[in-house]
């Protein structure tokens, strides 16, 4: 990724298993993947590239991260 991605219009997304409580929230760019503190909407946002978003999710669904 060159640059850093622009978020302002970008759709935010958090699962739907979430409650109230502190969750995450993802928006998905042709180019990269922003997350960030669902409770804080201007909270800092973490970038990272589509094939890393999919490694990550391929890798949940794969049970990789289950204690």
């Amino acid at each position: 990724m060159h640059g850093t991605p622009d978020f302002s219009n970008a759709r935010w997304f958090k699962s739907n298993a979430s409650g109230d409580g502190g969750c995450v929230e993802v928006a998905i760019l042709p180019t990269a993947v922003g997350i960030r503190d669902s409770k804080t909407i201007n909270s800092p946002v973490i970038v990272v590239s589509r094939a890393a978003w999919s490694d990550f999710i391929r890798g949940v669904r794969a049970g990789e991260f289950d204690g």
